[in-house]
């Protein structure tokens, strides 16, 4: 019995050796087409964000969880900042007005803020947009040696559904029901 299952080990390192020790160097790039699977996930946050946002009362936008936490208005300019800073990896223009020093504690106005958040992310997906694949493959060295254009879209995108994730559980904190699961229950 030692012997088949020694046997059997013997082959699964034969037929797998060659994969373990594959060149990891190779710098092809992907096939898959991030762009257009992005820009509708932001396109989807974006009103995820602004509805969320319309739900939650103006007096709420002040409150935290915490000393030294964002504030619920806050976490909402600070995805902006990411959306309208970032931008600027994919060869955008300055976001005119924009100043991301200060940025979170700006605005105060829930429709201001409400604003901002969209146009920060009409702003990253126009950026976006305006970029080949090819162009996405270019290197963005302030993120690291092998990161790219794309890899910067990679990180708008999840930065954006981490910081919607903690804005549900704010309103949610709060007694908000996010609108699309509050419409999704009237359904059933």
């Amino acid at each position: 019995m030692e012997t088949v299952r020694l046997s059997s080990f013997v082959l699964a390192l034969a037929l797998t050796g060659p994969a373990l020790h594959a060149d990891t160097t190779d710098k092809t790039q992907p096939s898959y087409d991030l762009k257009p699977q992005a820009l509708q996930d932001l396109q989807v946050m974006q009103k995820q964000f602004a509805d969320l946002a319309d739900a939650i009362p103006a007096e709420k936008f002040n409150w935290r969880p915490g000393d030294g936490v964002r504030s619920v208005g806050e976490v909402f300019l600070h995805v902006a900042s990411a959306n309208f800073s970032l931008a600027s990896n994919f060869s955008a223009a300055p976001a005119p007005g924009f100043t991301q020093k200060g940025y979170e504690k700006s605005i105060t106005d829930k429709a201001q803020i409400i604003a901002q958040i969209n146009q920060s992310f009409e702003y990253v997906r126009a950026a976006i947009e305006k970029r080949s694949n090819k162009e996405l493959q270019a290197n963005v060295k302030q993120f690291g040696p092998d990161a790219s254009e794309g890899d910067v879209v990679f990180l708008v995108v999840t930065h954006a559904h981490e910081h919607l994730g903690q804005a549900i559980a704010y309103a949610r904190v709060n007694g908000i029901v996010p609108p699309w699961t509050a419409a999704a229950q009237m359904k059933k």
